[in-house]
Order: C-alpha cells, then structure tokens, then sequence
C-alpha cells in the first residue's frame, strides 16, 4: 500500500493507492501549529474509520510547498507509520524538461501535476490547479514545460474583499443565476465567481495563442474548485481531482525502477 501527500496552503490532501488503483482520499486543514502527534493521530484514525490497516503501508510520497508543517509532518509518518517519506525535489526528483531559460523550477504541486497530465494526457497541454493560488501551466508539444502564470484564488479574493470592505459579508463560493444581482450577496458571488471563470477564459486563450503549437491543445484542471469552474466554462476540456496524486504514484514507481 502507498500512501501518498499533497501539502497546499490550505488542505493537506492523503491518497492511498493500492497496486496502482487508488483506494480512498481524505482532507486535513494545513495547520503550521498542529504537532507532529496531532497529524499521526488524526492520520492513523481516518485508516481506521475507512477499514484500512496502516501497518499495510509501504512507502509515502509527499509533495509541498509549505516548509513550516514539513517537520511535524514527516515526525508524524515516521511515529506512527514506521516509514521515512520521501519529499519530491528532495529524495525523488519530478524530472520535467524544461524549454526555458534560467535555473528557476516550479513547486512541487505544479511539477507534479505537469509530469502527470503529460503521463496521463499527452501533448501539448495546459494543466490549471485552482488551489489556494491558482496556476496556469504551459507544456508544449514535446513535453517541456515553456511558462505560466499565477492569480490569486477566488477565495482570497472574497476573503480580501470581506477584511478590506466593512460592510460587505463574507459569503459562499457559488454561481449566482445571473450577473445582474438583486443582493449584496447575489452581486458579490456574480463578481467574484463569474468575473472568475471570466479571467480564467481570458487565461486559457492567451496562453493557447502564445504556445503556437500546431496540434490541438488540451486543458487539464485540478485543485478544489476545478469542478465549480469547470461547470460553467466550455474551455477546460478535462476534470481530474486526482492529478497530483496520480503524479506522486507515479513518481514513486519511476523512483522504484531506478
């Protein structure tokens, strides 16, 4: 059994996958203050309440990019799973050609969501991840990564508007029936969500005419609200909320046949 991790901002996302097919997924919030026990804990007990034993655990792939809940967590694998994880872009390297200048790489969520859509999907490609941030990367037609772009997710963005403006509520991350709202809140989820996807179009278009590829260019979404945008967008050609985790298996079975 593997067990692999995707440590964002938000929500640490576990995956277990056993002989390739994925078994279960659950969610614990990123929490810098949550000890090493916390995490074991609550880690050990969603195995349980899912009928799964953690003594089963052979290997665990993590991928993050915050470093400040990076000690406690793998405190907590190494407690309570008996396993040293392996940390992409430390023990196990994502190996994503790169088709442009200067020693700058991505994050580790977006490398491994890259090499996993190119496994997955082919070239050339455009995968978003609409996470805490959301991100927009470009593969072209050999499997280089050529560039990006990244935009504040909708949930900052409400979240800011809701400290900033006083007397605006803080609401629910939903498509209003229609742009004209009749509520403050109808108005602010017809803004928020629509000029949103919106933005993303714009996005996906522009990247498409500046990769210049000939063949046809497929766009991947992932992240937690890939689903709620991919609803109301006819650029997004695919849904996969496995994509990083997909790519963390697959990077362990690279790693295991080196």
């Amino acid at each position: 059994m593997l067990l692999v991790i995707d440590v964002g901002n938000t929500n640490m996302v576990f995956g277990i996958y056993e002989d390739d097919a994925p078994l279960r997924t659950f969610r614990l919030m990123t929490d810098v203050n949550r000890t090493s026990d916390e995490i074991g804990l609550l880690t050990f007990t969603y195995f349980q309440r899912l009928g799964l034993d953690p003594n089963a655990v052979e290997a665990v792939v993590i991928a993050s990019v915050v470093p400040h809940v990076m000690y406690s967590l793998t405190s907590a694998i190494l407690k309570y799973f008996g396993k040293a994880p392996l940390i992409v872009g430390e023990d196990i390297d994502p190996a994503l050609p790169y088709g442009v200048n200067g020693d700058e790489r991505l994050g580790a969520d977006r490398a491994v969501a890259c090499v996993s859509a190119i496994e997955k999907y082919g070239t050339p490609l455009i995968v978003l991840d609409f996470g805490t941030a959301t991100t927009v990367d470009a593969i072209d037609e050999n499997g280089a990564y050529i560039g990006g772009c990244i935009t504040a997710g909708v949930r900052i963005s409400t979240e800011v508007l809701f400290h900033k403006a006083s007397m605006l509520p803080r609401v629910e991350i939903a498509m209003p029936p229609t742009v004209l709202g009749t509520s403050t809140v109808g108005q602010i989820q017809a803004g928020a969500v629509m000029g949103y996807v919106g933005s993303i179009e714009y996005l996906v278009r522009r990247t498409k005419l500046e990769m210049k590829c000939s063949s046809s260019i497929k766009v991947v979404a992932t992240g937690g609200l890939a689903r709620l945008i991919s609803e109301h967008t006819d650029v997004i050609d695919l849904l996969d909320p496995q994509l990083i985790l997909d790519g963390l298996r697959l990077l362990y079975k690279r790693w295991r046949s080196l």
